[in-house]
């Protein structure tokens, strides 16, 4: 069945959105099968590793507080949009990361572009750094403090 189906849950996950997409008829679910069947195997080439991930306390944390955070955001940047006050500038800060593993960077890159607000915009992975703009720069030192203690931390725990 693996060899059938090597990452079952992208398959069934194409297949149920190309049906819900496309519409329910003998010859869309058809294509979805089969696109659900072929597509998955393009990433057999790329010697996709599982991911270390342990399932703990710190896991249901981060989604509270990304979750938190992001409606947080939306009424921030929401203000700031529409007050234009002169005196808030955006800036890109340099963001010294412990993070090593990649699925555990790439949480971080979407915790961070899904937060209105900042965005992930470049890793380093010589220097470990990332850098992030932020759209509304006022202190830099609080934003590394915030994410690295907020998210990097719960990362840590969960990845490595």
């Amino acid at each position: 069945m693996r060899r059938l189906f090597p990452f079952p849950l992208l398959a069934f996950s194409l297949f149920v959105m190309w049906v819900l997409l496309t519409g329910f008829s003998p010859g869309h679910v058809l294509v979805a099968a089969a696109v659900a069947l072929l597509l998955p195997r393009v990433m057999l080439p790329l010697g996709w590793e599982r991911p270390k991930i342990r399932f703990c306390r710190a896991m249901l944390t981060l989604a509270r507080i990304v979750i938190a955070d992001i409606i947080r955001s939306n009424i921030a940047v929401g203000k700031i949009v529409l007050m234009r006050r002169p005196d808030r500038k955006s800036g890109f800060i340099q963001l010294p990361v412990a993070l090593r593993d990649p699925y555990a960077l790439a949480v971080l890159a979407i915790i961070l572009t899904a937060t209105p607000g900042t965005l992930w915009v470049q890793h380093d992975p010589r220097r470990n750094v990332i850098l992030i703009h932020v759209l509304d720069l006022i202190d830099e030192q609080q934003w590394i403090d915030l994410i690295k203690h907020r998210y990097e931390r719960l990362l840590l725990e969960i990845f490595e």
